[in-house]
C-alpha cells in the first residue's frame, strides 16, 4: 500500500510539470507510470542506503525529472506572450502557443536543447527565429 502511494505522489509531481510544461507528454500514460515507478523505487534504495529524507527527494528528483529541462512549450510561451500578446486576449496565448509548438519543431530541431541552453547565446537566436515562424505562420493563415 505504501509503494502505490509514492506512485501516486510521484505520478502527480510529473504530471503536474507535464501539464505546464510539457503538454507534449501529458497524456503519455506508459511515460508518466515508468517514470513515477522507477523515482519511487529510487527513493526507497536511498532511503535503505541511510540517506536522508531530503536526499532521498533529490535523487527520486533526478530521476523523476530527468531530461524534463528546457521546455519548448515554455519558450513557445514566451514568444507568443511577449511579441503576440496584442493581437489576442490573454485566454487566447496558451491555446495558440499549444497550436504553435508542431509549428516551431523545424525550428528547435536546429538546436541541441540541453538542461542550460536557456542560459546560452544560441537562446536568443532560437527565440528570435521562433517569433519569426510564429508571425510567418499569422500572416499565412491568420488568427
Amino acid at each position: 500500500m505504501e509503494q502505490q502511494n509514492e506512485l501516486s505522489y510521484f505520478s502527480l509531481r510529473l504530471q503536474e510539470l507535464l501539464n505546464t510544461s510539457f503538454p507534449e507528454l501529458a497524456h503519455d500514460n506508459v511515460f508518466i507510470q515508468q517514470r513515477s515507478q522507477y523515482a519511487a523505487e529510487t527513493y526507497e534504495s536511498a532511503f535503505k542506503a541511510g540517506n536522508r529524507i531530503e536526499q532521498c527527494q533529490a535523487i527520486a528528483d533526478s530521476v523523476l525529472f530527468d531530461g524534463l529541462y528546457f521546455s519548448k512549450f515554455d519558450t513557445v510561451m514566451q514568444a507568443v506572450s511577449n511579441e503576440f500578446d496584442t493581437v489576442m486576449m490573454d485566454e487566447e496565448l496558451r491555446p495558440f502557443a499549444l497550436k504553435m509548438l508542431p509549428v516551431c519543431e523545424p525550428v528547435f530541431a536546429k538546436y541541441e536543447l540541453t538542461g542550460d541552453f536557456a542560459y546560452g547565446t544560441d537562446f536568443d537566436l532560437l527565440y528570435t527565429e521562433l517569433t519569426g515562424t510564429i508571425a510567418t505562420w499569422i500572416e499565412e493563415h491568420g488568427l
